[in-house]
């Protein structure tokens, strides 16, 4: 199993990054977190889960072993799949879930597109006692960016979090000076043509 990565990015998207390790190039699923910790950098080391399915293997990175451990900790719960757990982690940092956790914040985590409350009652009733033990990544919660925003709107909306990306971020090339409302809006009008 592949525990730990360095390597040089090649390209990087909010989910998904290129990284060339010694001239092999391994693609790596990333929450927006940790996207966000990467951007501007040029080399980077990413603890790593090797998810494997009968199917394929699929690696998710995390820019902090705190980060790796909750998201393991949540496909771990029956019903959490990797990919909810990464839009979960992509939503809310890693101290924020694990407070809303240990408090029974039901809302603080529905707010999270795509998480529904049979699903954020079922982590608290299961994770309860086994996030304290995950340690405080002690990070100022950060100004979510523009483009985040944007996104989380829309996928609120319904839309599918790829199309939304993409749209948000061709309206950002396009208006870089805009508001979330001018955003929100274009971002609209793009998907729905």
């Amino acid at each position: 199993m592949i525990g730990y990565l360095t390597g040089k990015i090649i390209s990087a998207k909010p989910t998904l990054i290129l990284l060339d390790v010694n001239g092999v190039g391994y693609e790596i699923r990333i929450s927006i977190n940790t996207f966000e910790r990467i951007s501007g950098k040029e080399v980077v080391s990413l603890f790593i889960h090797t998810h494997v399915k009968e199917d394929s293997i699929t690696l998710f990175g995390f820019y902090s072993e705190a980060e790796k451990e909750m998201f393991e900790l949540l496909i771990s719960i029956s019903g959490v799949g990797p990919k909810s757990a990464l839009s979960l982690l992509s939503g809310i940092s890693t101290d924020d879930l694990k407070q809303a956790i240990i408090t029974s914040n039901v809302e603080r985590m529905i707010a999270v597109p795509g998480i529904g409350r049979k699903t954020a009652e079922r982590l608290i009733l299961e994770l309860k006692n086994k996030v304290r033990d995950i340690k405080e990544e002690g990070l100022v919660p950060a100004k979510p960016s523009l483009q985040k925003e944007a996104v989380a709107a829309l996928s609120t909306l319904g839309y599918n979090l790829a199309s939304s990306e993409k749209a948000v971020n061709k309206i950002l090339s396009e208006l870089p000076n805009c508001s979330l409302e001018e955003l929100i809006k274009g971002s609209l009008k793009e998907l729905n043509r």
